[in-house]
């Protein structure tokens, strides 16, 4: 159905269209089955379908046996650490991130307090779409209850990590500009940078789901953070997505600096404090793999997606890792990409080397990347191979997801989108004018297929 994705990394879908709350209720108490009727905490985006859609999940979880701990318009990181401290058997996040305001969509989550896996997911669609869930009795019915700390208690514990020292920052005395997009980062976001001793300047501050950006923190999207960061004189720009798992950095001059470079700052500041190995998908940027190399470790490379990164993390005991559209993940913290915790790092990070944060980014290698993205229409897995393979067979080729061909200093990656109805193509090179130009090329070749 057109506008309706369901897949092992949940389900997705236009508001009143294809994503209804029968569905959304139908797919709760499926999960109430996947997880044996144990708690489950539920939280949201700050979307205006947000709360419809909570309620109607807690129906269909409650009419499943679970007990439900609501914990309402929160950061999909929060979410997962409160599964994670209230011991519950998992979660749902109701948020579709960064799709438009008019999507919504269910995240599940495991008791863990991850992303379910693909076996996981897969056990999950079966329950739901063999149509036979099993329903509680009347006395047997979950209750409902309510948790309006589990933002402080995530700020808290980023506070308390090692690696973070509150003092160090507010002896900085940063100026910060916070733009949340109007989403769920908002509380918390203000939180943590007053427990840093930052002063703080507002943009999309109020959690009404009426986006003031557009809801992906790339660089097109960061025009009035990059106006506040000048015109306040302030040190350094955040910006989050809507459920603020990932995060974007503007440097003093104003400049966005792009979000791969959040992982990118925060991993090489992870590594000068702790040695190990890091991991990122196949879409993140050579830089890391150079950060990582002069560091002495080891970068891995997983699929796209938070659950797939976590899975290769604990698999290789990476000390850091994450994704380069902003989420950094810290298994000190949790298994999860988190945009509270890529502020509190970038900070220390400027802290500590008493640098501004655009002299910080400079000294690490920076690469040329462009990023499109062309309609799924007559573009199945096999075709995406054929036209590669045909066009640029002198590459090393990679299947891990979708098709990645690298050469030296530069690499294409190719694969379809699980949240959008797209095929992404991402390009990177050390020439802005090749990156370029090589997007544009296998754009045309994917295009082409659909005519």
């Amino acid at each position: 159905m057109e506008g309706l994705m369901i897949g092992v990394s949940g389900v997705r879908g236009v508001v009143g269209e294809t994503f209804t709350p029968e569905l959304a209720s139908r797919f709760a108490s499926a999960f109430s089955n996947f997880v044996g009727r144990r708690k489950v905490v539920v939280g949201r985006d700050s979307r205006p379908s947000g709360e419809m859609l909570k309620y109607a999940v807690i129906s269909g979880l409650v009419a499943g046996g679970s007990n439900v701990v609501d914990v309402d318009i929160c950061a999909t990181p929060t979410i997962q650490l409160a599964v994670e401290e209230l011991e519950a058997g998992g979660g749902i996040a109701v948020t579709a991130s960064h799709n438009p305001e008019e999507w919504n969509a269910l995240k599940f989550i495991s008791s863990a307090g991850t992303f379910l896996n693909d076996a996981q997911g897969r056990e999950l669609l079966k329950l739901y779409k063999r149509g036979r869930i099993e329903y509680a009795g009347h006395r047997e019915l979950g209750q409902v209850s309510r948790d309006g700390d589990a933002g402080s208690r995530h700020v808290s514990r980023i506070l308390k990590l090692d690696l973070v020292d509150p003092e160090k920052i507010a002896g900085g005395r940063y100026r910060v500009a916070l733009d949340c997009c109007n989403g769920a980062g908002c509380a918390a976001g203000r939180e943590l940078l007053e427990a840093l001793g930052c002063e703080t300047v507002e943009v999309g501050c109020e959690p009404t789901g009426v986006f003031s950006r557009g809801p992906e923190p790339v660089a097109e999207n960061l025009s009035a953070l990059r106006a506040r960061v000048r015109e306040d004189k302030a040190d350094a720009g955040f910006a989050f997505d809507p459920d603020a798992d990932r995060m974007s950095l503007v440097c003093e001059r104003g400049e966005a600096l792009g979000e791969e470079r959040t992982v990118c700052l925060s991993s090489a500041f992870v590594l000068s404090k702790r040695k190990g190995p890091v991991c990122a998908n196949v879409s993140t940027t050579a830089a890391l793999e150079d950060i990582a190399r002069s560091a002495g470790s080891k970068l891995y490379r997983s699929k796209v997606g938070e659950a797939h990164v976590v899975e290769k993390m604990k698999k290789t005991g990476c000390v850091v890792g994450g994704e380069g559209n902003g989420g950094v993940i810290l298994p000190s913290l949790h298994y999860g990409r988190d945009g509270l915790l890529a502020v509190a790092l970038t900070l220390q990070f400027m802290a500590e080397s008493g640098l501004p944060l655009s002299e910080l980014n400079e000294r690490f290698p920076r690469y040329a990347m462009v990023k499109s993205r062309v309609g799924v229409e007559g573009i199945d897995a096999r075709t995406m191979k054929e036209i590669m393979l045909r066009r640029f067979g002198d590459g090393t080729i990679s299947y891990v997801d979708g098709v990645r061909v690298s050469w030296p200093g530069k690499w294409v990656h190719v694969r379809k989108s699980r949240t959008e109805p797209v095929v992404r193509v991402i390009v990177e090179s050390s020439s802005p004018d090749d990156a370029a130009s090589l997007a544009e090329e296998v754009s045309s070749l994917l295009w082409g297929v659909r005519s």
